[in-house]
């Protein structure tokens, strides 16, 4: 049987509980991305949250030890740029959002408006105030279409947890009797989608590696891509047992992945078998 990672040519990495945590690196970070460089194959750093931008984490990464450029970060915020920027190109938009939000869209070709938009849009705004809810409610029971970047209701921080894009979704929702129309951020097929056609790749090459099920795993589910769980951030075997979202593979960090990917040999599609790396 033909081990799944073989043909994988990029992986998708989350990245906090995955590849670092807080401050500091995982175990194997470092090791698991010069075993698949050595192989031939890419990788991809991706992420729900939309209050940053890829200059941020960036900045991030590279100060762990890994020199990076944007080209490897892909956020749900990127992801619905992308997504508006194919069916309603130059559309005007009510974001709420951090200015490195209301960037992205900018940056896309998108104008934002606080009145009479084509579109809104929910994204995770830790610059948030209620006159920007209250407005958003209005526009949202209005009728006019309601796209959030991503679905998680908290973001982990290093004292716990702060409320993130869902919650503020509940909250439109309590007052409004709304759902967003379109939800872009994992576990949602969209980001696949429109990631897997900026890399020019089909999903059946790619690989999500997490450590969450309800989202970095239940991609697996929505999309079909290959999923392979990390046991070094909030998940446990015990939670794996109890869950419906089922992993490819499992892994205790990455480093653990590396020492797989090590004995196998990578076949690009339609290419030559590459040396295994060691």
């Amino acid at each position: 049987m033909t081990d799944p990672l073989a043909n994988i040519r990029c992986f998708l990495l989350d990245m906090d509980g995955t590849f670092y945590l807080g401050e500091n690196l995982l175990e194997g970070a470092l090791r698991f991305i010069n075993v698949i460089t050595a192989q031939g194959r890419d990788y991809v750093f991706l992420t729900n949250n939309s209050s940053k931008d890829r200059s941020q984490y960036v900045q991030k990464i590279r100060r762990l030890g890994l020199d990076i450029h944007a080209d490897k970060i892909f956020t749900s915020g990127e992801a619905t740029a992308l997504y508006l920027q194919e069916r309603h190109p130059g559309a005007r938009l009510y974001v709420v959002g951090t200015p490195s939000l209301e960037e992205e869209f900018r940056l896309h070709g998108f104008s934002l408006a606080d009145k009479d938009p084509d579109l809104v849009v929910l994204g995770f705004d830790t610059t948030l105030t209620y006159q920007k809810l209250w407005k958003l409610c209005d526009f949202v029971r209005a009728g006019f279409p309601y796209i959030a970047t991503h679905p998680d209701f908290n973001c982990p921080t290093p004292t716990g947890f702060m409320p993130d894009t869902g919650a503020m979704i509940a909250f439109v929702k309590a007052s409004t009797g709304r759902e967003p129309d379109q939800v872009i951020g994992k576990p949602n097929r969209t980001i696949i989608d429109e990631l897997s056609r900026k890399l020019r790749l089909p999903i059946s090459q790619l690989a999500m590696i997490g450590d969450r099920l309800y989202t970095d795993i239940a991609l697996g589910q929505t999309t079909g891509i290959t999923t392979i769980l990390v046991l070094s951030g909030e998940t446990s075997l015990e939670d794996v047992q109890k869950s419906p979202f089922r992993p490819t593979c499992i892994f205790k960090h990455l480093g653990e992945v590396a020492n797989h990917l090590a004995k196998l040999a990578f076949v690009r599609p339609g290419g030559d078998e590459n040396e295994k790396a060691c």
